[in-house]
């Protein structure tokens, strides 16, 4: 049952399926062969039943948030304020790249759009500077990985509702690791150019009263974070509801930049539903190929392989954790997200291991899934905004970055109270 299943998978990923129709096929194919009831008659009703949850609300409202921020000017000025700031670092605008990164991440809540807006505000910079282009690209393809680990997260909120945990806890567990990964990705830079100055470029510098100026830049990120996060553990809003803030915040903010206008309103809204329209197939789905994985007994047979290999909690998770290496390879980040999180969250379980740190360590995989290649979307990304040039020049900037995930993997597989301090703390 599982051979077949794998076997199934990865044709209809060589074929260039698309996912959720990867995912559709693979579900009436299993319950054609290995069920006694016609489980396609079920269709109906696990769509439905699962697609009115109300968590899934904040999958367009964060989507749009990030739309109007995009198509705002508050990506370019926020950028503008950062260079400022972090160029007078080894590597000058690539520390931009990261710091732009992270903040944008806590606001957009996906990694396709933060790669996608700091790219395009940041790569016309890499020439004019002198810039290693490769190790430029690099920092941006891996600071957009960020946009799934630190809340607000769309990967969470799904994980969470794949597997009955806390969204908000999610996110507390999210913090700490998400903030230590952007260090880390910094640190590679720092001695990257150390080794080979010529790579960090002409060094910026700026003076105190233009850092002090371009303050206000930063702001709306952090109040659209502030709206989003903050009303969460105030416990005025649930994440969906939290989401909607958001949606409000980011509107007053492209009012206040002079951005708010028709045009700027259908384009969000268009790239909203467009967004929204595939994420949600994939999602449906994925629910239905979960039900039949759970009626035909698969979960269960993968539950009972891996643990009859009697291998210690700990060896166990690193067979897993090279699973989701490999796979990550060939598999696109959120179907890998949702492929995976069935079969695999009930043996974390059983072994004892805490679904609230999986959860975190699972972002951290398709994190890596995000920048290796050859399905890597980030590099596709970057290279789709640049416009030129080969695509391995991606691929091998992001290299050193896929380096520190692989050891921030390993910090949480061996501290996890990474994840868990926060949670365990105020949650």
């Amino acid at each position: 049952m599982l051979g077949s299943t794998v076997t199934i998978l990865f044709v209809l990923i060589a074929l260039s399926v698309p996912v959720a129709a990867v995912l559709g096929i693979l579900a009436i194919t299993l319950a054609e062969i290995y069920s006694p009831m016609p489980l396609f008659r079920a269709l109906g009703d696990v769509y439905w039943s699962n697609s009115i949850d109300f968590i899934l609300v904040a999958i367009p409202l964060f989507i749009m948030m990030g739309e109007i921020l995009l198509r705002s000017g508050i990506a370019e000025k926020m950028y503008a304020a950062l260079s400022h700031w972090l160029s007078w670092l080894p590597g000058g605008l690539m520390h931009s790249n990261i710091g732009a990164s992270t903040l944008f991440a806590a606001t957009s809540g996906s990694s396709i759009a933060t790669a996608a807006t700091v790219g395009t505000v940041a790569l016309p910079e890499a020439q004019k500077g002198g810039y290693n282009q490769r190790l430029f690209m690099g920092t941006l393809a891996a600071g957009g990985t960020l946009g799934i680990l630190i809340p607000p997260s769309i990967n969470m909120i799904v994980y969470g509702l794949l597997t009955n945990t806390s969204v908000p806890k999610l996110y507390l567990a999210g913090f700490l690791p998400g903030f230590l990964l952007a260090m880390l990705f910094m640190a590679t830079v720092i001695i990257a150019c150390l080794f080979r100055p010529k790579w960090g470029g002409t060094r910026q510098h700026s003076s105190w009263a233009a850092r002090l100026r371009c303050l206000p830049d930063l702001i709306p990120p952090l109040l659209i974070f502030a709206t989003v996060v903050g009303s969460i553990y105030a416990g005025l809003a649930t994440p969906s509801e939290a989401a909607s803030l958001g949606v409000v915040a980011s509107l007053a903010l492209a009012a206040w930049n002079r951005q708010l206008n028709m045009k700027m309103l259908i384009l969000a809204l268009e790239g909203t539903m467009r967004t929204t329209a595939m994420v949600m197939l994939i999602v449906l789905a994925a629910m239905f190929l979960n039900f039949v994985l759970s009626v035909i007994g698969l979960t269960q047979v993968l539950t009972g392989f891996i643990l009859g290999l009697g291998l210690s909690p700990m060896h166990t998770m690193a067979v897993i954790v090279m699973g989701f290496l490999v796979l990550g390879c060939f598999m696109e980040a959120f179907s890998l997200l949702l492929i995976a999180t069935p079969l695999v969250a009930p043996i974390v379980a059983s072994l004892g291991f805490d679904l609230i740190w999986f959860g975190i360590l699972m972002m951290l995989l398709l994190e890596t899934a995000l920048i290796t290649p050859p399905i890597g979307v980030n590099l596709y990304v970057i290279q789709g905004v640049r416009g030129r040039g080969p695509m391995n020049d991606v691929i091998i900037g992001s290299l050193p970055f896929v380096i520190a995930m692989l050891l921030m993997i390993v910090a949480l597989l061996y501290f996890p109270q990474i994840a868990l301090w926060l949670p365990q703390t105020f949650g």
